[in-house]
């Protein structure tokens, strides 16, 4: 009887947990309640807002606007208005993928010590926007914006939000130049680059393919349009988001080796999307620090200082921003002189200009005629149709490793006199003279050049012999 009462009692017990638990379930679910939505919760018309603030792990930045956008620590830091509408863009119009109601426990969300909290004020509004945990599974983020609700949002604003103060810079920036007109390069080498169309009436240059021309006086000497594109390129595609300073006063230019940069580069062009076509300027200042320099210059640099990497620095016209730029972009855009834009071939003509050769080897003389034009063109040894491609590849293969105006002192290994389809520049003379046993000195149109490398001559000889041997 006592073992039967027992079992009453237990059961009792038992039925009363039950409903207990039952009720406490049901009082979570009337407690919170998570339903699909899809709809927009929050929308904060950008242009309203006059302060934006947050805090995110160390880092604390804030933020209001006085006509133009303003870092509340330091008014002179420049401020990026991209940025900042960035930043404010994920609350236009904020849409959540699911809604909990009624939330009692904020910890589970990771609310209650939020991963960032944002601050925006509109008017006479106020807003804080806390950024909860991330949920892996749906990959989305927990947020509340203080209605006693829990989002769970898609477009997740902590993307956003991890940057620091050096991410909200209003950093300068190289233009696209569609059609440059003029370049001046002030350095070891200053000169002034013209864009000129090409005319088969120039004087100045045979290849079709040259536009761009060093000035000296009233003589244009021809740069390869590659090269200078190139370089052009280098500028447009240069990277300045390093800054050192903002604020850079006479100090700090000194210190950056700004003060008198290594090189000054100033672009005219007219920008491919200015209807009116009006020419624009830009400048880029570029240098090492005078330390760096005094090394380089005074050859005091051991082989272990070589190989470190080189610490340049750039500065946008008068812009008070320096920033430190890497060490290939400070080589590719160091070399600006005339050698490194001219061109490295020593004929600069496309082959379909050419109609004929006469060639100086060992003492004697062959000529080779042509026939007809472009892809009928065909070229004789007297009476003998040739294959000249060899011959056309090992012309084409005589580029430059340097450039001198030494004049010859050694043997003449092979001359050529090219023949080309033109009024005005009728005829090349290439002249190939034994320099040392890596290279040639290439003499053209009467006047040294540069050094080819023997290779390349051997490879001519070779071709040419092959023809008339």
């Amino acid at each position: 009887m006592k073992r039967a009462k027992r079992l009453y009692v237990l059961l009792g017990v038992l039925v009363v947990v039950c409903i207990a638990a039952f009720a406490v379930v049901k009082h979570e679910e009337r407690q919170e309640e998570i339903r699909n939505s899809g709809e927009i919760v929050l929308e904060i018309d950008p242009e309203t807002v006059d302060a934006l603030s947050w805090e995110y792990e160390s880092e604390s930045l804030a933020f209001h606007k006085d006509e133009t956008w303003q870092y509340d620590e330091d008014a002179a830091f420049p401020v990026s208005e991209e940025k900042i509408q960035e930043l404010l863009e994920p609350f236009q119009a904020l849409e959540a993928a699911f809604i909990i109601e009624e939330v009692t426990d904020y910890s589970q969300y990771g609310l209650d010590n939020p991963v960032c909290t944002i601050h925006l004020s509109a008017g006479e509004e106020d807003y804080e926007i806390k950024l909860g945990n991330y949920s892996t599974m749906d990959s989305q983020r927990y947020l509340s914006t203080g209605d006693g609700n829990v989002y769970l949002v898609e477009d997740d604003p902590m993307e956003d939000y991890e940057i620091t103060i050096r991410d909200m810079i209003a950093n300068d920036e190289t233009p696209s130049f569609g059609q440059v007109t003029g370049i001046q390069f002030e350095g070891a080498d200053s000169y002034q680059v013209v864009y000129q169309e090409y005319s088969e009436e120039s004087p100045y240059t045979y290849c079709s393919e040259d536009v761009y021309f060093r000035q000296e006086g009233e003589d244009l000497k021809p740069l390869d349009t590659n090269l200078v594109e190139s370089y052009l390129s280098g500028i447009e595609n240069l990277t300045l988001d390093n800054y050192m300073t903002y604020q850079a006063g006479t100090e700090d230019l000194s210190q950056y080796g700004l003060d008198a940069p290594e090189l000054t580069v100033t672009v005219t062009y007219t920008p491919e999307e200015d209807e009116e076509g009006e020419s624009q300027t830009f400048t880029l200042h570029i240098s090492r620090s005078p330390e760096e320099r005094a090394a380089a210059e005074n050859d005091t640099a051991s082989e272990e200082d070589e190989e470190e990497e080189i610490t340049a620095y750039a500065r946008v016209g008068d812009s008070e921003i320096v920033y430190q730029i890497t060490g290939e972009s400070y080589e590719k855009l160091i070399a600006a002189g005339y050698d490194d834009l001219r061109h490295k071939e020593a004929l600069t003509a496309d082959f379909t200009q050419v109609t004929g050769l006469d060639i100086t080897l060992e003492g004697s003389v062959y000529n080779l005629t042509s026939e007809g034009s472009g892809e009928d063109k065909t070229f004789h040894f007297g009476e003998e149709e040739v294959d000249v491609a060899d011959l056309q590849s090992a012309l084409e293969g005589l580029t430059a490793d340097s450039f001198t105006q030494e004049e010859p002192t050694q043997k003449e290994e092979i001359a050529l006199t090219v023949y080309l389809d033109s009024e005005v520049h009728p005829s090349v003379q290439i002249q190939l003279y034994r320099y040392d046993g890596e290279n040639c000195l290439a003499v053209i149109d009467g006047e040294p050049v540069s050094l080819i490398p023997r290779s390349a001559v051997v490879d001519l000889i070779e071709a040419v012999n092959a023809i008339v041997l």
